[in-house]
């Protein structure tokens, strides 16, 4: 495992990246340092008697506001955990371009501990313990589901501050993540996954970059290992088996690791993981209890989507894979990063890879400030106007004696206006190819810049640095 705490190893990225920067140091202090962590214990009166939780919201950067990011339920929740998760907050809203600073929150607590009632009371005392403090609100500090939290904790979350703030009109704007009758937007709970999906086929787009990896072709028939089937995973896995053709050979989870040359049936080995809580006894493949070693499983990608660390001093030189896309915060411990980079392996990063759920929750704050879902105005309009266009071809065919009409399927395509996951996903792709550009673009031109986390923390820097220089400082 690795000799360095999260947070360091956060700071060793940012700092070799820093180092090829025109920045002083003092402002590259300041972009280095979180600003603020709070940690809250509170009581809550269960089962006769009172059980005092310990919380933790970090607030890393304020060069933009509202600052931004997930609250997780784990008992391994730590200040340097939600201090690392918040930096990465920042560096990720900067390099997809999110108007948010960087921020995360943790509660120790392991939620499959407690019944639907008592986490619902826990959570509306944390909420209560972060609102008061402006820890909580839509113009300051948004939260988000992460580990071990959802749509459920986000509604939870989102009453206890609207009946805190009666006048606040934009309450519902307090955290995104919502379910869809509480104000949230369709699409954010496939974000993560829909975004790590666009961003391998941006990859994919670019021939020099795939043949960097050693690799030739798009994303058809490449064999795949996902460890990790929660959220992000199984969304992820199911996308590019099903819309992509690629081979998900092998999943990693808690009890161990299930394989299929031929590819697994994610959405049957998910509802086999949610009825039996493992991936063992799973028909469609051969299992092993040893998850550690299969990340090691020759394979063309692996995307680990679990818990930070997977992929330390320990097994980085053991890992086949010669394309890692991060889908996890941290998977990769600075250690490990020298000597993937040593070895050749590309690594499209977490700040990049994994930004698909802020930049959806950002859509989703907008909505709730706007008041208003998208595509209301335009849709109807948009499919009058395309009716238009049918007509006339179809008359003009008439007219000349032509003879063709468009064809059943086109017509239904185009005359639909788009809905609001259509929108959604269109602004996500369009986010995703961007950022993975920007970040191609100064890797390919800079050789002072090696790999892709280089040039997205160079690309983030820069964009945090520039707004506190127009800030005045």
């Amino acid at each position: 495992m690795s000799n360095l705490s999260f947070r360091d190893s956060v700071d060793v990225m940012f700092r070799r990246a820093a180092a090829l920067l025109d920045l002083s140091p003092g402002l590259e202090e300041k972009i280095r340092v979180c600003n603020s962590t709070y940690t809250v214990r509170f009581g809550v009166r269960l089962r006769g008697q009172i059980h005092t939780f310990t919380g933790y919201r970090s607030v890393h950067s304020e060069h933009m506001e509202p600052v931004k990011g997930g609250i997780r339920y784990a008992m391994g929740v730590n200040q340097d955990e939600v201090e690392a998760l918040a930096a990465l907050m920042t560096y990720k809203c900067a390099l997809v371009e999110t108007p948010f600073g960087g921020s995360k929150g943790g509660l120790c607590i392991d939620p499959r501990d407690w019944e639907p009632h008592e986490l619902e009371q826990i959570t509306r005392r944390f909420t209560y313990e972060l609102a008061k403090r402006g820890l909580i609100s839509p113009s300051q500090n948004v939260p988000a589901p992460d580990m071990g939290t959802g749509e459920r904790e986000m509604a939870w979350m989102a009453d206890q501050y609207a009946r805190m703030f009666t006048t606040d009109i934009n309450a519902h704007a307090c955290v995104t993540g919502k379910p869809l009758n509480a104000g949230g937007i369709v699409g954010r709970v496939e974000a993560t996954g829909r975004g790590v999906q666009y961003a391998l086929r941006e990859f994919f787009r670019h021939p020099a970059d795939v043949a960097r990896a050693g690799l030739s072709g798009d994303l058809d028939g490449k064999r795949i290992v996902v460890q990790g089937l929660g959220n992000v995973g199984s969304h992820a896995a199911r996308f590019l088996a099903q819309e992509d053709g690629a081979r998900i050979i092998c999943v990693v989870e808690r009890d161990g690791a299930i394989s299929n040359e031929a590819g697994l049936d994610i959405p049957a080995l998910i509802d086999h993981l949610r009825a039996t809580g493992g991936v063992k006894g799973f028909a469609g493949g051969s299992f092993t209890p040893d998850g550690a070693a299969a990340l090691e499983t020759p394979c063309d990608i692996l995307i680990p989507a679990a818990m930070e660390a997977a992929i330390h001093e320990g097994n980085a030189a053991r890992i086949s894979a010669p394309l890692i896309l991060e889908a996890a915060n941290g998977p990769v411990t600075a250690e490990a990063d020298q000597i993937l980079r040593d070895r050749g392996v590309v690594i499209i990063p977490d700040l990049y890879a994994n930004a698909g759920g802020v930049t959806v929750s950002y859509f989703e704050w907008v909505k709730n400030l706007s008041h208003i879902p998208f595509g209301r105005m335009q849709r109807r309009h948009e499919e009058a106007r395309n009716q238009m266009l049918v007509n006339e071809l179809e008359r003009l065919s008439a007219d000349k004696g032509l003879g063709w009409t468009l064809s059943p399927g086109f017509k239904r395509d185009f005359l639909n206006g788009a809905s609001e996951l259509e929108l959604v996903r269109s602004g996500l792709d369009d986010t995703m190819r961007a950022a993975y550009q920007a970040m191609r673009a100064l890797w390919h031109d800079d050789p002072r810049v090696a790999d892709l986390r280089t040039a997205a923390y160079c690309i983030a820097i820069r964009r945090v640095a520039e707004a506190y220089r127009s800030k005045g400082l």
